[in-house]
């Protein structure tokens, strides 16, 4: 039998998953970037990636891979309790 401390372990880590998984549409993200005052640049600097890359992002070409969509996750999550929309 799992102690009550691994199964709590087990579920932060789905939950963990899940939030790295989940994004807002493309246009949400830059709606949240342009309200706080943030460049593509600044974003990419802080993800350790280029700034073409979160033009991408945030037209929907292409996805972030991890590490950066967790980072970038919870950056947006950040920024859409601070800027609801």
């Amino acid at each position: 039998m799992a102690t009550e401390n691994e199964l709590f372990s087990a579920v932060d880590a789905l939950l963990e998953q899940v939030a790295q998984d989940v994004l807002p549409p493309p246009a949400e993200r830059r709606r949240l970037r342009t309200a706080a005052g943030l460049s593509q640049e600044q974003i990419a600097t802080a993800l350790g990636t280029r700034r073409e890359a979160v033009g991408n992002w945030e037209s929907g070409r292409t996805e972030p891979r991890p590490p950066q969509r967790a980072a970038y996750a919870r950056l947006l999550e950040s920024l859409a309790a601070r800027f609801p929309a």
